[in-house]
């Protein structure tokens, strides 16, 4: 049987691997839903690379997402929502960023979270043709990381960030009927979801592919994207369908 936090430190160490360029010295968390009342995810400041259990929170989702639903929230207020949502008071304090990920729980079927900031993908993100990266180059992208990408804006981290994701992610959902594998933060970075561990390293790994190839077009002359025809065959062909469960 799986053991949540086991997975979430194998996920976390592979995200946070010196050699894959996705996060250094306190960047980035990862999260994993572990019931409908909680979830664990990387405290505040700690490491991806050397994330141990001892620097994980067991967090509530009733306090986080009560937040929410106010319309405005005081950074003291938001500091007293963390500190009520985490399941035992001797745990260590849980990322600001918990509040998206309290959010794509409640909205998506994703059962893993890992956000990352890739250099290849902040390198497009940061740029004035940051938008440009939701679009389709390659199959296996759409195979791995959905027919599209959820792009925000640049918005405050915290709740204003959770509650421009949830806007972003809720127009996927009716527009795909599905939710969402791949959001990426203008000037900030990626969030990959997952029913699995696995699938959050895949998709992250083919998001950084995706940047990768579609500087070194923009540098050729420009970038041949795919049209929408040609996403919606690939997103619906059986066979793709198939490889697509593999990659989960």
């Amino acid at each position: 049987m799986s053991d949540p936090l086991a997975d979430l430190l194998a996920l976390a160490h592979h995200l946070g691997e010196e050699r894959r360029d996705y996060a250094i010295i306190g960047e980035g968390n990862v999260s994993a839903r572990l019931d409908a009342e909680t979830f664990l995810i990387k405290a505040s400041g700690s490491s991806l690379q050397t994330l141990a259990a001892h620097q994980v929170a067991h967090v509530r989702f009733a306090p986080v997402l009560r937040a929410l639903e106010h319309e405005r929230l005081s950074d003291v207020e938001v500091h007293a929502v963390l500190d009520a949502a985490r399941a035992d008071a001797a745990q260590p304090w849980p990322s600001v960023e918990t509040f998206f990920h309290a959010l794509l729980y409640q909205l998506t079927d994703a059962q893993f979270i890992g956000h990352t900031h890739p250099t290849a993908v902040c390198s497009v993100l940061c740029s004035v043709n940051a938008a440009l990266i939701t679009r389709h180059l390659m199959p296996d992208e759409i195979v791995v990381c959905g027919p599209e990408s959820v792009f925000v804006p640049y918005t405050d981290p915290g709740v204003p960030l959770a509650r421009a994701i949830g806007d972003q992610v809720r127009a996927y959902q009716d527009r795909w009927g599905e939710s969402p594998r791949t959001i990426y933060l203008q000037n900030h970075g990626l969030i990959a979801l997952g029913v699995t561990a696995k699938q959050v390293q895949n998709v992250t790994a083919m998001a950084v592919k995706h940047a990768r190839v579609l500087m070194g077009a923009l540098s050729c002359g420009g970038a041949n994207f795919l049209d929408a025809r040609a996403v919606d065959r690939i997103h619906t062909r059986p066979d793709e369908a198939v490889r697509r469960a593999q990659f989960k």
